[in-house]
This record gives structure tokens, sequence and C-alpha cells, in this order.
């Protein structure tokens, strides 16, 4: 039986990893802080990886397959020198975000990262990343690593992705607030798209460096694909960047954002390459399937819920207001 051991395993992503890795049969083993269940079938040992002694319980073990989707490069470190001799293949969850900038568009694998974050330094979650890909590249050809951007689906806890469909929705025929987005891209990948190709990445063997994303679009198209599956028939009323960032609106996610909507001076971020993601193997699905996924889940949690991220109809009406 395939031995499993997922570093956490109770979030929206890991634990999505961890339930594929039951329903495959294999002995799956979580290792987080607790606070929240453990898919089913799965063993949950409670740790906390900030500890000397966080892994003592596992160490002593042998593994098929360690998956660690951490940002916190010390705890990434940490577990690759403390159970690194004991795994045959290690699949870690990194991010396009640690690569150095978003100056070229196009990018692929072969792009600058970001310098490492080091003990000490302020936090960078760009930076961040960069450390903990390294730490995990240093396992040599039993590395698997996946380098996501935006990872959109139901359940997302940032609200980012969310916003649209649900947005668009709850206005019904009555007017929604867009960006100018003239120029601007959008690039995805659905987390269970994500979580299959982890899984299956590493039941097969599989070791090197991916992009794993979805292909780029305007921005404008990803919107227009929210809202046709939304049933929105109101007017779309697009504002610039200068007047959006004047009325207090935030850039991509948070409280008061529009999501999604970045600087125009970022031409590369949102056109990465993803060709060596899809030769591994990975699945992209069709946005108009992760829309209508992400719409459902959105319903289920309330049109009108508080967000992580975006406006409240409350907010964007007088935007609206004070844009006409």
């Amino acid at each position: 039986m395939t031995r499993v051991l997922v570093l956490g395993g109770t979030g929206w992503l890991s634990g999505r990893i961890a339930r594929r890795w039951v329903d495959d049969g294999a002995s799956v083993t979580c290792l987080a802080r607790g606070g929240r269940p453990a898919p089913a079938g799965t063993r949950l040992i409670v740790a906390d990886r900030t500890a000397p002694d966080a892994y003592a319980a596992v160490a002593g073990e042998e593994w098929d397959e360690i998956v660690d989707i951490s940002s916190d490069p010390a705890a990434v470190g940490a577990a690759v020198e403390a159970l690194g001799e004991r795994a045959a293949h290690w699949s870690y969850v990194s991010s396009l975000s640690a690569y150095a900038d978003n100056a070229d568009p196009d990018a692929d694998e072969s792009a600058a990262l970001a310098v490492p974050l080091e003990p000490g330094d302020e936090y960078d979650y760009s930076r961040a990343k960069s450390a903990a890909d390294r730490a995990v590249s240093a396992l040599g050809d039993r590395a698997a690593i996946a380098r996501p951007g935006l990872i959109v689906g139901p359940g997302d806890p940032t609200d980012r992705f969310g916003y649209w469909p649900s947005r668009f929705a709850l206005a019904g025929a009555g007017p929604v607030l867009v960006p100018d987005a003239e120029g601007l891209a959008a690039q995805v990948i659905d987390v269970d798209d994500l979580a299959d190709f982890v899984v299956a990445a590493a039941r097969r063997g599989w070791t090197g460096t991916v992009n794993a994303i979805g292909p780029t679009m305007p921005l404008a198209a990803m919107l227009g694909v929210a809202r046709a599956v939304a049933g929105h028939t109101g007017a779309l009323r697009a504002a610039s960047p200068e007047w959006l960032v004047g009325q207090g609106v935030a850039h991509w996610a948070g409280p008061r954002s529009l999501p999604l909507w970045l600087p125009a001076d970022m031409p590369g971020f949102a056109t990465r390459r993803g060709d060596a993601y899809r030769a591994a193997g990975g699945g992209i699905r069709p946005l108009e399937e992760t829309v209508a996924r992400v719409l459902a889940d959105e319903r289920e949690r309330g049109l009108d819920r508080a967000r992580a991220s975006g406006l409240t109809r409350a907010e964007e009406l007088d935007l609206l207001a004070a844009l006409a």
C-alpha cells in the first residue's frame, strides 16, 4: 500500500490532495496544526511545524510520497531536513509568485526566481516561495514542483475569483462596476485540476518543475464568461484605474477591492507559459465549467455574504452613483 504524508491536509488544496490519495487506496497521514478536521480515512497527527520536534511523530517512518504546500520556508526546509531521506518522492506546491518579476510576457520555468528569503528577513511571499522552492529542489530527482498562479474553484477562502460570478448573479438586471481592463490579462487554474495533477504525477513518479496554469486570456473576456454563466443582463459600468484608485478601491484582493484587477505596469503578469504542465499530463478544464462550479458554491454560501475580497453591493452602488 502506498504510504503518503501530507504536511497539512486540512486546508482547501491540501485537503483535496489528501482525499484523492485516500480514494486511490493509499494510507494517508496528515500532519497539521489541528483545529480543522482531516479528510475521512486519513490519520491526523497534530503538530506545530514551527516547533523543533514538529516531525518527531513521523520521522521514523518510510514514505512513498510527501506533499507540502507551505509558504513558510523555514518549515519547508525543516521538513526536508527531517524527512527527506525517508521520502521516495516529494511534491511541493510553490507559486508563480516565486519568480523575480512580471516584466516579461510568455515567460517559462527558466525565468529567474526572486532572491530567496533568509532567516531574519522581513517576510515577503515571493521570496518565501523562492526559498521553499530551493529547499525542495535539494532533493534532486525525487522532487516535483508545481508553480500555480491564481488557484480558483469552489470553497476558495480568498474570495477573489468567486466575487465575479457571485456579483453578476446578485446584480441580476442591475448594473455592475468593472475595471477598464484594456490590455489586462487573466490566467487561472482550477483547484481540482491542480490536485489531480499533484497526485497523478506522484503516482507515476514524475519529477521536475512546471508552471501549473491555464491559458492566458483578456481579463475582460474572463469577466464575460462569469457574466454569461451567471445570467447577468444589466449594464457593465467600466471605471478607469485612476478613478478607482481615487475612490479608494484596491487592486487584486481584500476588502473594498475589485478582484483580479491589477495595475497596467505588469506586462508579464498572467502570461506565464503552461506548456510544460500540460506536457506532464496536467489538465485544464473549460473555464465555463469552473465558473459554474464556483457559482453553485457561491449560491450555497450566500451571494450577499461578507467576503474576504471585493466590494459589498452597497459599496458598489455608491461607487456607481459617483461614477454616473
